[in-house]
């Protein structure tokens, strides 16, 4: 699953990087940042491509009564998203979750007490990248507050991840540059699923004596 996220961008990183405007309020971004804390992300909607907005990490779908559902809703599996009450509705809507990398832990035994911390990047030269989330735009009918907010969408795991997260088997979808245009088209979902879509990523085990890096 993808939990954890680097994200420290700045305005014009997110303008070199994925060519858009950010004109959200300003936030604080961080190298770790924990889905559970429900953080504001920079994410870019297929309804405008053009411009960076902040989402809230935690898809809330129109029935909700509340936010409580966010922690069950910061991923979304690939391949049971049109099946998933909290997520069929929001299939259509595919945005990009702006990070420069993410984290998993591979579990050395077999109860997981013992583990390696990885940072995980696309093979792109240390740039920033997207992941593939889907959104909805949900507003609490007690407060008339509006909220965008997301799920980061998971597959199957390719070899360097399986490696890895050796427990779930499984990884976000982690977009090249051409296939984040794709993905904020109509294109099916299961186009970006492993093995159709299989990105090349690299790995630095941040646990090693002198880190190591796995492609």
């Amino acid at each position: 699953m993808c939990y954890y996220i680097s994200n420290n961008l700045t305005k014009k990183e997110i303008k070199d990087s994925f060519g858009v405007e950010y004109n959200a309020p300003d936030f604080k971004g961080s190298g770790f940042l924990n889905g559970f804390s429900f953080p504001k992300t920079p994410i870019i909607m297929d309804e405008n491509p053009d411009e960076a907005i902040l989402g809230d990490w935690g898809l809330i779908p129109f029935w909700a009564k509340n936010r409580d559902i966010q922690k069950m809703t910061l991923n979304a599996r690939i391949d049971t998203l049109t099946e998933k009450p909290s997520f069929k509705n929001s299939v259509s809507n595919r945005c990009l979750v702006l990070v420069n990398g993410f984290y998993e832990w591979k579990w050395l035994d077999s109860k997981g007490k013992n583990k390696e911390k990885y940072f995980i990047q696309l093979d792109n030269g240390n740039e920033p990248f997207a992941l593939g989330g889907i959104y909805n735009i949900w507003t609490d009918k007690d407060t008339n507050e509006t909220l965008t907010s997301f799920s980061i969408v998971t597959s199957n795991a390719n070899e360097l991840m399986s490696e890895i997260h050796n427990t779930k088997d499984r990884m976000p979808l982690i977009l090249s540059k051409e296939a984040e245009e794709a993905w904020l088209s109509d294109r099916p979902v299961d186009d970006f699923a492993f093995p159709h879509y299989n990105p090349q990523l690299v790995a630095l085990n941040l646990d090693a004596g002198n880190p190591t890096t796995l492609f």
